[in-house]
């Protein structure tokens, strides 16, 4: 089949968000002028619709991509119904049909994004009919200086769990007066850097602050409560608030057990782990494993000299750092930093030759 043997190539997908940010992806797209948007976000090899109310006649969310080096764009979940043994492999396939069973993302936001909740798996099918719900991970690319956002915000943080939980009651009085000092004391503000890796389990409360560009894990949906009902100038309409329901269900969402400091290196924080001896100065590290969730894997890899790997999986590659040239197929592609490519899970193996050197992050479904 003419796909098949070939890298499939990531061109730019921009998608509309409910906050400001994306100047750091105009910047990589060589934009002379990078400004923050409502295209804040890049969503990578997906096979997923977004959901912005208002919006639904645009289609928008599912990767347009490319095989090796034909410039055709092909609908990414169409590719993968075409042969999907092929791209996501047997196993993979008998569970869960041709969806790639992860959504990944490039984010880089231009504010503090809302204070919002996402329901769990478990929650997401039984109530609300949903095959998946959206615990998500965030490795954190690059942080911007201070100053470089819209009014000043302060710069390199998240929020993640209730450090002091309120009781439900008096939650939903500080939601229905949107009383964000109320609110944001709930919360400790956790400094994030480069490199960086966070697990943001379904039902945390949390938010990501402002000049943080970094890559976004997340299960295959867009589901998500949002009880702050505005950012940057745009007020969240009724229905895109609490999926389009009252405030009493979306309390229902909530994880509302404390998260402090210790809990939150033993749960939140993802240190690395090898994985992998490659030799030469390169190794394999896993990121995101079983330890943390069975929703998707994380992996990075650091390569100081060429080697031959075949993952035998669907994987989304990013490169973080360096350059590295792919060679499989025939073709030879040079991928530069923040470039990325899907693996299919029946390409074989790809030479890779770092110059000098080369990481990247492998983002994989669930085993």
């Amino acid at each position: 089949m003419p796909h098949r043997g070939q890298l499939v190539l990531l061109p730019p997908n921009r998608v509309w968000r409910t906050y400001p940010g994306g100047r750091t992806l105009e910047r990589l797209a060589g934009a002379a002028a990078p400004v923050d948007s409502h295209l804040a976000e890049d969503w990578i090899a997906s096979a997923t619709r977004a959901v912005n109310r208002g919006r639904e006649e645009i289609p928008e969310g599912v990767s347009q991509v490319r095989l090796g080096h034909d410039p055709a764009p092909h609908d990414f979940a169409v590719l993968l119904a075409s042969d999907p043994e092929y791209f996501l492999g047997a196993a993979h396939v008998a569970k869960y049909g041709a969806q790639p069973q992860v959504l990944v993302k490039f984010l880089d936001s231009g504010t503090r994004l809302h204070f919002q909740v996402h329901p769990t798996r478990d929650f997401a099918r039984r109530v609300l009919g949903a095959p998946s719900g959206k615990t998500e991970a965030y490795h954190v690319l690059a942080v911007r200086p201070p100053g470089e956002v819209a009014g000043g915000e302060a710069v390199g943080y998240i929020y993640v769990g209730f450090q002091r939980p309120p009781d439900p009651d008096t939650l939903k009085a500080a939601i229905l007066a949107q009383d964000l000092a109320a609110i944001e004391a709930c919360f400790d503000r956790i400094p994030v850097r480069a490199g960086d890796t966070f697990i943001i389990p379904g039902g945390t409360p949390h938010a990501l602050g402002a000049g943080v560009f970094m890559v976004e894990i997340q299960e295959p949906s867009d589901l998500v409560v949002r009880f702050e009902f505005e950012r940057g100038g745009y007020v969240l309409p009724e229905s895109a608030r609490f999926m389009n329901r009252d405030v009493d269900f979306a309390l229902s969402v909530f994880n509302f057990e404390p998260l402090d400091a210790a809990a939150l290196e033993r749960r939140v924080r993802c240190r690395p782990r090898l994985l992998r001896d490659l030799g030469a100065g390169s190794r394999q590290d896993e990121l995101i494993g079983a330890a943390e969730t069975d929703c998707f894997r994380v992996r990075k890899t650091h390569l100081a000299a060429p080697a031959v790997l075949a993952a035998a999986e669907p994987t989304i590659l990013i490169v973080t750092a360096g350059e590295v040239v792919a060679e499989v197929g025939g073709e030879s592609h040079r991928l530069r930093t923040f470039d990325k490519v899907f693996l299919p899970a029946g390409l074989g193996p790809v030479r890779f030759t770092p110059h000098p050197h080369a990481e990247w992050l492998e983002c994989l479904p669930p085993a």
